[in-house]
């Protein structure tokens, strides 16, 4: 049997850099750019988020960020903000949540602004991140979860790989008030990776 794994005692990059992006950990001051995207992208991430219930305002995303800045270091919680590398614009949101060291397993969620939806960068992060994943953090499973109606972000998934494990029907309520299926996409050692 190994060692357990003391998550704080890692050493975890900070940032990935793909072609177009780069994908780093929240810092201090991040919510402004954030909360922008959020309102920008109300309409469309209101049925799958629950962020964007409402219109929030920019101190409640600046809280997030630090709360997510001290969870990534941490290690329970590790959210990346994406960005474009050329113009420095905030992209949208990723990361790895649900961990669990004792068998590394993360499941990785996303969100992208409206303007930057349509250009491929969320199948690139998801690319990367997996990646980091395998690579950094010892992966064994990593999995991707939406709602069965959410068809953009499964196929995000589908784009980076992964494959459907199941769909678990009536699992969840929508925002709408209405129970939806839920799909699991993953990758695990061994066999995808």
């Amino acid at each position: 049997m190994s060692e357990p794994v003391i998550p704080i005692l890692l050493d975890i990059p900070e940032s990935i850099e793909t072609e177009r992006l780069l994908i780093r950990a929240a810092q201090w001051g991040d919510g402004a750019e954030m909360n922008a995207a959020i309102m920008e992208s109300l309409n469309e991430l209101q049925p799958w988020m629950i962020f964007a219930q409402k219109p929030q305002p920019p101190e409640e995303s600046e809280i997030f960020v630090r709360e997510a800045r001290i969870n990534y270091l941490k290690r329970t919680n590790m959210h990346m903000g994406i960005y474009n590398k050329t113009d420095g614009t905030f992209v949208g949101c990723s990361g790895l949540h649900h961990i669990d060291w004792g068998i590394r397993s993360f499941e990785l969620g996303y969100w992208i602004r409206t303007s930057c939806s349509g250009k491929g960068y969320m199948t690139e992060a998801v690319n990367a991140i997996t990646n980091f994943a395998i690579q950094e953090l010892e992966a064994n499973r990593i999995e991707i979860r939406c709602s069965g109606r959410n068809a953009k972000s499964a196929a995000v998934a589908e784009r980076a790989g992964y494959k459907l494990d199941g769909v678990l029907r009536l699992s969840m309520r929508g925002f709408d008030g209405e129970l939806h299926d839920s799909k699991v996409y993953a990758k695990v050692r061994g066999s995808e990776f």
